[in-house]
């Protein structure tokens, strides 16, 4: 069997034959709607993106606290350094990975944002959510498992801040973060290919803000992944949830703002800077006819033509 022979339908035998459920030789799964099958690649991608995300993510800061500094010790800023950047630059490329694939939010709070804003159905941010948190689980239990002595990467106060200054420290930086993402990366413009760079460089200043005084969470999946493996909740654990979520920028995006960024219908067209032309809602003025504006016009019966060759056709009135 030669080479261009290898990807041929083959036709339903005795051994293909199980495998086929339709009179189309199709698999099951290529049968399901569209909405089901996206929903499920979807989930997969951002399970497959916060899973990365977060293990070297984690693996960094794993060896960053290796050994476990002293609680109260002062700050060192070599450690948070090196911390910042595993989560920046991890955030930065496997959103430039996954970014065309599930839009590579791999945070809960970014995936609220992305519901409010319009950006994503209500069905498939509740499905992202899960797997979201899922993920994260599961990214700590695999550093817990590969690296050598207690997981050492949970999200705590330190640094003498009180409950209340860690919750508004996390609604500031996941409101940046999160003004950013919108900004860069739902609001198309020239620079959106670029956008994971600066939502990877505005998560490494976050994080070196917020590192030493809350762990830098962020993210409701990367503090309740290494919660769950060390099977320990602090009592002030909820901060971690009800700051980035309860002052999100997304919450004051208007209808508007959300149709400019959502690519479909209404879409902004940042290169003509007016709404694009397939918007329902847009007037747009009719185009003239291919004559108009010419110098020479298509002969009509009152113009005779000069060459004898072609006969005089009558025309009728012109469409414009």
């Amino acid at each position: 069997m030669g080479p261009q022979q290898w990807f041929r339908k083959r036709n339903p035998d005795s051994q293909t034959a199980p495998m086929y459920r339709s009179s189309n030789n199709q698999l099951p799964m290529l049968h399901l709607a569209d909405t089901t099958r996206n929903n499920f690649i979807a989930a997969v991608g951002e399970f497959v993106g916060t899973f990365l995300f977060l293990f070297f993510s984690f693996a960094g800061t794993q060896v960053s606290n290796t050994p476990k500094p002293a609680p109260g010790s002062p700050p060192n800023t070599s450690n948070l350094l090196y911390s910042s950047l595993c989560f920046g630059f991890s955030l930065m490329v496997n959103v430039w990975a996954f970014y065309r694939v599930t839009g590579g939010l791999f945070n809960p709070a970014v995936t609220l944002a992305l519901c409010l804003v319009g950006g994503l159905s209500p069905i498939r941010g509740v499905i992202l959510f899960g797997v979201q948190l899922i993920a994260g689980i599961a990214s700590a239990g695999v550093v817990g498992a590969l690296f050598p002595g207690d997981l050492n990467v949970g999200t705590r106060l330190g640094g003498g801040a009180s409950i209340s200054q860690g919750l508004f420290i996390e609604v500031f930086l996941t409101a940046q973060l999160v003004f950013i993402i919108i900004m860069l990366a739902v609001v198309k413009h020239k620079s959106t290919f670029l956008a994971p760079v600066g939502i990877g460089l505005v998560f490494f200043v976050t994080e070196m803000v917020g590192d030493y005084y809350t762990g830098g969470s962020l993210n409701p999946a990367r503090s309740l992944g290494p919660d769950v493996i060390n099977r320990s909740f602090p009592g002030y654990h909820w901060i971690y949830w009800v700051g980035p979520t309860t002052v999100n920028p997304g919450q004051d995006y208007n209808e508007w703002e959300a149709k400019m960024g959502s690519g479909g219908p209404g879409s902004w067209d940042m290169s003509m800077h007016r709404p694009s032309y397939n918007s329902e809602a847009t007037t747009v003025e009719q185009p003239q006819s291919p004559s108009a504006g010419r110098r020479n016009h298509t002969p009509t019966n009152s113009q005779p033509q000069n060459n004898p060759n072609i006969p005089n056709i009558p025309h009728g009135a012109e469409q414009v």
